[in-house]
């Protein structure tokens, strides 16, 4: 039997996220390896500016606004796939939102909206593409998972149950989906420096606390995550299903580090 290559060549990719922080990593990673790849948000103005980067490395693309709370707008990004390209093999769901407060203080109105937001925004993806692939019988579905999937983070108890919920979500679709071709596997990041976080990571104990447990070092850059997604999107990970690869320069291994 023949090794299966890790590259994308002849896919189709969306991810939802695609335009900013590790979502638009990813989408760049799958388009150099090969992947004609559209990501999409909220914001029109950068879906334009993703999608050029996406064709600046010589892949097909889209300009298709999308927000996980809108099944509609879900709706049109894969019409749209479909009618330019035939198909989509390939979903990544980075889409996400977190808050920190005290538990015992937090706005039932802030829990709902990140748990929308990560969780049944997640859910909404994988349910309209995931049917389109389940008539294909191919597809790979890659959603984004947390450290905190695993580990609690102090004062993030919404963004924390959104992701464990995530990774519980996948093993299930993967259950129930890994029979009619389609793989639904999590990528779940370590401490990976974004330009919503920087300030944070760089100036604040919390941001010294993660780099101490963290036995890299440093934090992760997002294009670190590009390989781990063009693994589970490739014929290489044909049988990998229902797994939550972690890539977090061994933070979930730390113990004692000095």
């Amino acid at each position: 039997m023949s090794y299966k290559p890790l590259e994308l060549n002849g896919r189709v990719a969306v991810v939802i996220g695609g335009t900013s922080g590790i979502g638009r990593a990813i989408a760049h990673g799958l388009a150099e390896a090969g992947a004609d790849v559209v990501p999409t948000s909220r914001r029109m103005e950068q879906v334009e500016a993703a999608a050029a980067e996406i064709e600046e490395r010589g892949r097909r693309s889209l300009r298709v606004a999308s927000d996980v709370s809108d099944r509609d707008s879900m709706q049109r990004v894969l019409a749209a796939s479909i009618e330019a390209f035939g198909k989509v093999d390939i979903l990544v769901n980075s889409a996400g939102r977190t808050k920190r407060a005290p538990t015992v203080d937090f706005p039932e109105d802030d829990w709902n909206d990140i748990i929308e937001t990560n969780l049944t925004g997640t859910l909404r993806a994988c349910q309209v593409f995931g049917r389109h692939m389940l008539e294909r019988e191919y597809g790979r579905i890659i959603n984004i998972a947390s450290l905190s999937t695993f580990v609690a983070l102090y004062e993030v108890a919404a963004y924390s149950a959104s992701k464990a919920a995530v990774a519980s979500l996948t093993k299930s679709l993967a259950v129930e989906w890994a029979s009619r071709g389609v793989c639904v596997n999590a990528i779940a990041p370590g401490v990976f420096r974004t330009a919503l976080n920087q300030k944070l990571l760089d100036e604040t104990e919390r941001g010294r606390e993660f780099q101490m447990r963290t036995p890299a070092r440093r934090f992760g850059k997002v294009e670190e995550l590009a390989g781990a997604a063009v693994f589970l999107g490739s014929e290489a990970a044909s049988f990998v299903n229902g797994e939550v690869l972690v890539v977090d320069g061994g933070f979930l291994a730390s113990g004692v580090n000095q």
